[in-house]
């Protein structure tokens, strides 16, 4: 079925929603820096409503894109442009890559948002023609497919950009195929959609850019933005912290923690906060806090620990 033409007239409200979806980003990219400087409670950032906020982010974000994939490309694949943009991007995701490895080999980008967008893009035209029907189905199917897919060849590292593999390393942001391509079919099936319904032709009526003229602007240069605003962020942060550095972490609290976690997989809980606050008391009344962070202990410590652990066992026992 042939949907009704597109207003090719720029339509502001897309690049708003995409300048708030940006916005959003930074502002969760903000927080995850004050977290890594430890400005913040550690793991504020990737727990809880944190991490709910991140992914809703990352959701609205592709379904952005693919919005704007049907719009440009809707009625007729424009070959010229769609490569000069997808060769952009792509350059940004290998360059991010490049500069996280360098600056944090433990946790470097190797398929993050820009990653997926590249490879979704392509994918995208792929299924471009596929009726609105289809569209939420496939969706719903990519979705789905990490709950029930696998097979152990999938946990190889050529596999991990899929999101199929189970054994994937840490790493600052991951956004594979699966699921997440799903929230780019749902854009360009809702945009199939409007399109039918003759909505864009009435969004593109409004412009409202003027009155919100930031969220605009980083909307139309959203790989512009995306590619500043977090070395602006966390630089911004680094040099707070040259001037007025954070507290200490508490090392006693992060032992306490770490202990309990380990103790109650065997023990009651009861149990497990008594025996764990007894080892902290020990070990901070003869200055020895550090050494329980020392995986090289020596042979001394080691006699000294498990000293304290039965003395501190057999006391909470009684």
């Amino acid at each position: 079925m042939q949907l009704p033409p597109t207003d090719h007239r720029r339509i502001e409200l897309i690049d708003i929603a995409r300048g708030t979806a940006l916005v959003a980003m930074a502002i969760y990219h903000f927080t995850w820096d004050l977290d890594f400087f430890g400005y913040i409670e550690p793991g504020t950032s990737v727990t809880g409503g944190w991490k709910i906020f991140a992914r809703s982010i990352a959701s609205s974000f592709l379904f952005l894109v693919g919005v704007s994939l049907y719009l440009a490309h809707g009625q007729g694949i424009r070959l010229r442009s769609f490569a000069r943009r997808l060769a952009m991007i792509a350059i940004a995701a290998a360059a991010i890559t490049a500069v996280t490895y360098f600056t944090m080999p433990d946790a470097f980008i190797f398929f993050g948002i820009l990653h997926n967008i590249t490879v979704s893009s392509v994918l995208g035209l792929l299924l471009l023609r596929l009726p609105v029907v289809a569209l939420v189905a496939v969706a719903a199917a990519v979705v789905a497919a990490p709950h029930f897919v696998h097979a152990p060849f999938l946990d190889q590292p050529i596999f991990w950009w899929t999101g199929l593999s189970r054994n994937v390393p840490g790493t600052n942001d991951y956004i594979p195929i699966f699921p997440w391509f799903g929230a780019v079919l749902m854009g360009v099936a809702a945009a199939k959609a409007a399109a039918r319904a003759g909505l864009f032709a009435r969004m593109a009526v409004f412009a409202p850019a003027k009155r919100v003229p930031l969220l605009g602007a980083a909307g139309r240069h959203s790989l512009a933005f995306y590619l500043l605003h977090q070395p602006v962020l966390f630089s911004s942060v680094w040099l707070f912290a040259q001037i007025m550095p954070p507290p200490a972490p508490d090392q006693g609290q992060f032992f306490l923690e770490a202990c309990d976690s380990q103790c109650t997989a065997e023990h009651e809980e009861n149990f497990c906060r008594a025996y764990c606050a007894c080892v902290l008391e020990e070990a901070t009344a003869e200055n020895r806090l550090d050494e329980l962070y020392n995986p090289q202990r020596s042979e001394a410590t080691q006699s000294w620990l498990e000293d304290v652990a039965f003395r501190c066992s057999v006391e909470n026992n009684g």
